[in-house]
């Protein structure tokens, strides 16, 4: 039989940790209240502070299952609020661009965003696991499921409604990786109201650190036919971004 208790635990400390940092963020507003604001895709104005929140609730949350899925969230989430500031005016979407600036010599917060993510996925994932395809693989799919969860952001409860559906087949399993789902599951629930009514955004500091959430449960959960799967799609998800982009968009008909 599964034992829910430990699951349960982790699902209600993020999301509690989540809701207590978005109101002690709104209530002291580092740099004052305009620097967590931004325009969303329909123009309303909107808070960040989900974004930042998110990312620290959960690093904490899942840190307490496994201290290297701490550091891959908190690094997504980290690179992620690097590109929400740096990047918020440019224009230049997906690998493709960021890539062939670098080639040019400019380093833009995207491509700072990839190589920091990246390099992440890599450094946790050979704590995680032990044999050297096995490490590469859970680098692939810590980056990747950070990626594509940053895909999917493209309308208001898109994010968070991905990682509450993709976390809960997780929840099936015993062991850390479905604590690590619960935790990303909890700060998605969380943030998941604000996010719908338009009042909140997560960002890429939020989506990526969700994302990075997922990828480490997947990582705990999983053996190298689990990571070979996951890494594929990923990929997959990844080479047609802009597909998977314009299907989250579209679905809900928003």
């Amino acid at each position: 039989m599964i034992q829910r208790a430990p699951r349960t635990t982790a699902f209600g400390l993020s999301a509690a940790l989540t809701r207590a940092t978005v109101a002690a963020l709104r209530a002291k507003a580092p740099g004052g209240p305009g620097r967590w604001e931004r325009k969303n895709y329909a123009g309303r104005t909107v808070e960040l502070y989900a974004g930042a929140a998110s990312a620290l609730a959960t690093a904490v949350a899942a840190g307490r299952v496994r201290p290297a899925a701490g550091v891959a969230v908190a690094v997504a989430g980290a690179c992620g609020a690097y590109d929400d500031v740096a990047g918020a005016g440019d224009p230049r979407r997906g690998f493709g661009a960021h890539l062939s600036a670098l080639r040019d010599g400019e380093v833009t917060s995207g491509a700072v965003k990839l190589i920091g993510i990246s390099a992440a996925g890599l450094v946790v994932g050979a704590f995680l696991k032990e044999r050297p395809v096995d490490k590469l693989l859970a680098g692939v799919v810590i980056a990747g499921a950070a990626h594509f969860v940053n895909l999917v952001d493209v309308h208001p409860g898109r994010a968070a409604t991905a990682v509450l559906a993709l976390g809960a087949p997780g929840l099936l399993r015993e062991g850390p990786g479905a604590r690590i789902a619960a935790t990303a599951m909890g700060t998605a629930a969380a943030v998941l109201p604000d996010d719908l009514g338009e009042r909140a955004m997560l960002g890429d500091t939020g989506a990526h650190a969700l994302g990075a959430a997922l990828g480490a449960a997947v990582v705990a959960g999983n053996s190298r036919a689990g990571l070979v799967a996951h890494a594929a799609a990923l990929v997959a998800a990844a080479a047609y971004g802009d597909k998977v982009s314009e299907a989250a968009r579209a679905l809900g008909g928003r």
